[in-house]
């Protein structure tokens, strides 16, 4: 059976405002169920362990979806996501792949987190793909290959795009913008239109831009699996 490690936020305070984020619903639950149901075992795990915080807005009647009414009715994974352990715990060797769902969250903590940032170098240097979708691939800021260049630099990838992080308000709220620190780090930057679908496999790199993304971007590493 395969395994997959599924790394959510454990920040959850937007900037210097008094709101609230964390991961985002749909981002979560769409790539679970695509792994549950393939028969993968899934692991969940945050930087502090424990409940991850949901950004509220994601749990709003406009952004519910098949993936997360059912979330919603299965108190067997709420309870797995109640209980994620540290990620500073888990080691790269129990896993075939890594999984990041977006949210706001990861650029304030998962970006800068140093158990992270060894766990995709071990990841990618041992030929196992990482996928991250919307704001996730923040996660893609700090590790280096091994020779010592950006993982990112001329590889194709995506994230959320300066444009949705406009529409959404948040531009000067969030530490940086994925689609401009993917740029800098010398990536193959490109996007679909806003709101829709877009994924991306260079190697071992699969990257989704949105929400909307998300299934599609775990249906990506499951073939990246060769299931």
């Amino acid at each position: 059976m395969k395994k997959i490690l599924m790394v959510l936020t454990s920040h959850d305070k937007l900037g210097d405002t008094d709101e609230k984020t964390g991961f985002w619903l749909e981002e979560f639950a769409a790539p679970y169920y695509v792994f549950k149901d393939a028969g993968i075992e899934i692991t969940l795990a945050s930087p502090s362990g424990g409940q991850p915080p949901l950004d509220p807005k994601s749990d709003a009647p406009d952004f519910q979806t098949d993936a997360t009414k059912r979330f919603s009715n299965d108190s067997e994974a709420q309870a797995e996501l109640a209980n994620t352990v540290k990620l500073n715990t888990v080691s790269a060797d129990s896993f075939d792949a890594v999984f990041y769902p977006g949210g706001h969250g990861p650029l304030w903590d998962l970006a800068e987190d140093n158990s992270s940032i060894t766990l995709i170098e071990t990841m990618l240097a041992d030929g196992k793909p990482v996928a991250s979708v919307c704001h996730a691939p923040a996660v893609l800021r700090h590790p280096k290959s091994i020779d010592g260049t950006s993982v990112v630099k001329g590889k194709s990838v995506t994230g959320f795009t300066n444009t949705e992080e406009a529409a959404v308000g948040l531009t000067d709220i969030v530490p940086f913008l994925v689609e401009d620190m993917l740029t800098e780090n010398g990536a193959k930057y490109s996007k679909g239109d806003d709101w829709q679908p877009h994924v991306l496999t260079d190697g071992l790199l699969i990257t989704g831009q949105n929400p909307a993304s998300s299934e599609p971007a775990a249906k990506a590493l499951l073939n990246a699996l060769g299931d």
